[in-house]
């Protein structure tokens, strides 16, 4: 049987990986396919798509996008993306502005706490990555600010923190109309990292569902046995199909690996069926 994994992120957003190497660790590591799951971007696509072209993998078009609930933040998977659409572009556009805006905001923030970092700078480092306060924190530890990367949130950009600077949120309702704009599968994320009751989790399927969810993440990196075992329950419950994925970021998750997530994570190919259909 041969192995997928359908959530992975590339040095576009906030993974280590460029997508062309993101593609040639696949292979490496007999995968399938593997779907491009960058957060608010599809810029790397194109490269994965060429390094992918006549070699032995699928290269899955894919988006990770967040949205607030309830004050939580939740992540919508986006699959099979139509990603060239020109309303898709133009939306998701709007939504990388909001983010820039923030970053700007933490720039200055950081420089009013001694810490002192340009935009120029992270654009000489991180090319036309979308920034992420990942970033940010690399750029303070190599710039001697920092003994290590985790230092940053707990001390300066962590939610509580003098830097911090909360998102600009979009809601469930325009995370799954972005996705419906590229003709894309919408599947919820890792629905156990955002630590609901069982009562509260199906309350947020029943929501999404309501907004054109089609499936749930139930096989899952930092997942055990029996949390697969309640989210696919969960899935047939409410008519959903499965997906799973390592949630992939290279060096940023030293401990989880590109297609075996901890060392035991298994997606079969056979799910790429519920992304790969169109109706």
């Amino acid at each position: 049987m041969k192995y997928i994994d359908l959530h992975v992120h590339s040095n576009v957003s906030d993974g280590t990986y460029t997508p062309k190497e993101l593609v040639n660790y696949a292979l490496e590591k007999h995968l399938a396919a593997f779907a491009l799951t960058d957060h608010d971007t599809v810029a790397g696509i194109e490269e994965a798509k060429e390094a992918a072209k006549n070699k032995d993998i699928l290269l899955i078009p894919g988006i990770e996008v967040s949205a607030e609930y309830r004050g939580r933040d939740i992540h919508l998977l986006g699959y099979g993306l139509s990603y060239q659409k020109k309303e898709f572009q133009e939306k998701l556009e709007q939504f990388q502005k909001s983010r820039e805006k923030r970053n700007e905001e933490l720039l200055k923030k950081l420089e009013e706490n001694g810490i002192f970092i340009t935009m120029q700078e992270m654009k000489e480092e991180y090319g036309n990555a979308i920034l992420t306060r990942a970033h940010f924190a690399k750029m303070m530890k190599k710039k001697g600010y920092l003994e290590n990367y985790k230092e940053a949130f707990q001390k300066y950009i962590g939610q509580g923190c003098p830097c911090y600077v909360p998102k600009k949120t979009i809601t469930p309702e325009e995370a799954t109309e972005l996705i419906r704009l590229a003709n894309g599968k919408i599947v919820l994320a890792h629905p156990l990292l955002y630590h609901l009751e069982l009562r509260e989790l199906e309350e947020l399927v029943q929501y999404l569902k309501e907004l054109g969810l089609e499936g749930i993440e139930a096989i899952y990196s930092l997942n055990t046995q029996i949390d697969d075992y309640h989210m696919k329950e969960m899935a047939k419950k409410y008519g959903l199909f499965i997906t799973g994925g390592s949630d992939f970021h290279g060096s940023t998750k030293p401990d989880i690996d590109l297609g075996c997530g901890k060392g035991n994570l298994k997606i079969p190919e056979e799910l790429l069926k519920n992304i790969l259909v169109r109706e």
